[in-house]
């Protein structure tokens, strides 16, 4: 496996030629590191667009080299039939030197849409590709191109990690209320679930939509081996449309589609690690959050969604 030197269009170039000459006359457009990027190996990796029809995704150091090689080799397992729906159809792929390229399908991000688009219809799609995804002959596939998954890649902040943190960003009534809550997270998942294989980082800008039409999951780095419900941590919100109504639906059709029902508490419990977990790295890094609130907004936030899903996790804070 061979990564390019350095994030730029004329290293970029280069792996091009080398990988699909054909297209290496469209316009290139390489953008700028992310500068909070810049300390962590792992993230060195970048996408390019290839003219409006093709998007290119490359690396530039070993971590995040082996990242990108297990989403070829992931994309091009589950693209055999059975398929799973509304994979980026690869045109061009290759480790020596390492570049992924993917047709480009047009389309809005989940966060620009979800206020707009009907929930169940929506929900529907999302669980035909969950379903397939979470289907053990995906996870055999993936496993005879990128060897045995082990657990979750990245996974998010552990419930230790906001007790002793996020106290910092929030008021101090909210620090008893998140203390329980992390309780009860640690309650509900005191046991694992079946592993199956997941996306890994199902949130709404690694999605294409064209209004009510799911054209495109994207971004496969993260696949691992995890319970289905980790896959729906960022189903919640914050914006993913008003109230649960696309968490709801995603579940209701999922159990119709794969025969399994799935936990709402295991669902929340995953979600309040990712949503409390997002908002303290970015506080931390000096990084807006993602909808521009603050963090005793995104915990005043939260509250509205355990109600709505019948679930009380203050419950056990209150046993102990």
């Amino acid at each position: 496996m061979k990564w390019l030197a350095e994030c730029s269009v004329a290293a970029f170039r280069e792996a091009l030629q080398a990988v699909a000459p054909e297209l290496s006359g469209c316009p290139v457009t390489v953008p700028v590191p992310d500068p909070a990027a810049k300390a962590d190996p792992l993230w060195w990796s970048s996408s390019a667009a290839l003219g409006e029809r093709f998007v290119a995704k490359f690396a530039w150091s070993r971590p995040a080299a082996l990242r990108l090689a297990n989403e070829i080799g992931v994309l091009t397992a589950l693209a055999a039939a059975p398929t799973v729906p509304y994979l980026p159809e690869v045109v061009a792929a290759s480790t020596d030197p390492l570049l992924l390229i993917t047709r480009r399908v047009p389309g809005a991000s989940l966060f620009e849409v979800a206020d707009s688009i009907d929930p169940d219809r929506a929900g529907q799609q999302l669980a035909s590709f969950l379903a397939a995804l979470h289907h053990p002959v995906a996870r055999k596939r993936a496993e005879a191109a990128i060897g045995k998954l082990t657990g979750a890649q990245l996974p998010p902040a552990t419930t230790s990690v906001l007790r002793e943190r996020f106290g910092t960003w929030i008021r101090l009534d909210q620090c008893r209320t998140v203390a329980r809550w992390c309780d009860w997270a640690d309650a509900a998942l005191a046991w694992p679930g079946p592993a199956v294989l997941v996306h890994g980082d199902l949130h709404g800008d690694n999605q294409v939509w064209d209004y009510n039409q799911l054209r495109l999951v994207a971004d496969f780095e993260t696949v691992g081996a995890a319970e289905p419900e980790y896959d729906l941590r960022a189903f919640p919100g914050p914006g993913m449309g008003p109230g649960v109504d696309l968490l709801t639906a995603v579940m209701r059709h999922y159990q119709q589609i794969a025969g399994r029902q799935l936990s709402a508490d295991r669902v929340m419990a995953w979600h309040l690690r990712n949503a409390l977990g997002d908002a303290l790295w970015r506080s931390e890094a000096g990084i807006a959050l993602a909808d521009h609130r603050t963090p005793p907004e995104w915990v005043e936030d939260l509250a509205p969604r355990f109600t709505a899903l019948g679930i009380d996790p203050e419950s056990i804070g209150r046993d102990l």
